[in-house]
């Protein structure tokens, strides 16, 4: 197949890249060349910016085209309109940010999505961003019907994460000594690892689906102890867990999901997030590779970076050993 990636640079971009190609496909990628610009110099690459270029694509046809950065209803409509006589099917990479509530247990593709008032705007905000999202899965409907496809992952990981929201615990247990760990061992997390997201988003236009998938896991309930447990194993070292309350982390204005990664906790506002439904997706073929496997390339690919990363989740170590302190009273 002949596929169009919208970004292909970063992150679950360059997934796809690879996944698509091993498996056999052709790739060409529409950017504005400024992330990885190298990356894959084998790969067609057209420049531009999708909110003003995408005439740049006009008499060129695609299977289908991955739309892995759209955030502003009006520019992917500006795509999506652009590419329609263009391409077979129009996938749009979207989040389980779009759900309206997680005070349910096992949402699914139809429970509802969260509204703006105003859908005029188009700051980006913790508020708007769910919203957002729904309204350009919204936009791929109403242009493509049949033809849309729609993918919700939930917390991507894995090599390459830009956001360090996983990275944080491996590097951080790795290290070892007395950890300061999220509420309890059997509190529920779900995440999935960048590359079978990939996998799973090109099986999905071999197989000429459409609608929408929830895409997360993995395939059991983890917990932040068995999180936790498995990067203290890969990495060998002698961490010791320390268990702060959720009352403790509040009072202690310690946020979670930055702060403390990978973590929110389940009360009865957030009860539902981990713990969306993802059986539709693994009914049509979505697999998860063994958290080990994760959390070591994971561990290997942030070695690889400079010492003085600019770490953009987690503790710092001295706001860690004073919570630690203040725990042990």
């Amino acid at each position: 197949m002949n596929i169009l990636i919208i970004g292909g640079t970063r992150f679950v971009g360059r997934h796809l890249v690879d996944s698509a190609i091993a498996r056999g496909h052709q790739v060409t990628l529409f950017n504005r060349g400024k992330s990885n610009p190298d990356l894959f110099p084998n790969v067609e690459t057209i420049i531009g910016d999708r909110e003003h270029d995408i005439k740049k694509l006009s008499g060129l046809e695609w299977d289908a085209v991955i739309d892995t950065c759209g955030y502003v209803p009006r520019i992917v409509r500006e795509s999506a309109v652009g590419l329609e006589r263009s391409v077979g099917r129009y996938l749009f990479i979207s989040s389980i940010s779009a759900f309206a509530s997680f005070t349910k247990i096992g949402i699914n593709e139809f429970d509802p999505v969260g509204t703006m008032e105003d859908e005029t705007v188009e700051e980006i905000t913790g508020e708007t961003y769910g919203p957002l999202k729904a309204l350009c899965e919204k936009v791929v409907d109403e242009i493509y019907g049949e033809r849309g496809l729609v993918v919700r992952p939930g917390l991507i990981v894995g090599p390459h994460d830009p956001t360090d929201r996983f990275t944080y615990w491996p590097v951080r247990i790795a290290r070892g000594g007395d950890v300061l760990a999220p509420d309890r061992a059997d509190a529920p997390t779900q995440i999935i690892d960048a590359r079978d997201l990939a996998d799973f988003t090109i099986k999905l236009i071999e197989d000429e689906a459409s609608g929408i998938y929830n895409a997360t896991g993995p395939d059991y309930v983890l917990t932040m102890g068995k999180l936790l447990e498995t990067c203290k194993q890969i990495s060998g070292s002698d961490a010791n867990f320390n268990w702060a309350s959720v009352e403790f982390i509040h009072e202690n204005k310690v946020t979670p999901w930055g702060d403390l990664p990978a973590w929110i906790p389940d009360d009865e506002e957030n009860k539902g997030f981990a713990h969306i439904d993802v059986s539709k997706a693994i009914n049509a073929g979505l697999m998860f590779r063994p958290l080990k496997d994760t959390v070591r390339d994971t561990l290997a690919w942030a070695n690889t970076r400079p010492a003085d990363h600019e770490w953009r989740a987690g503790l710092q170590s001295a706001r860690e050993q004073e919570l630690l302190r203040l725990l042990d009273q």
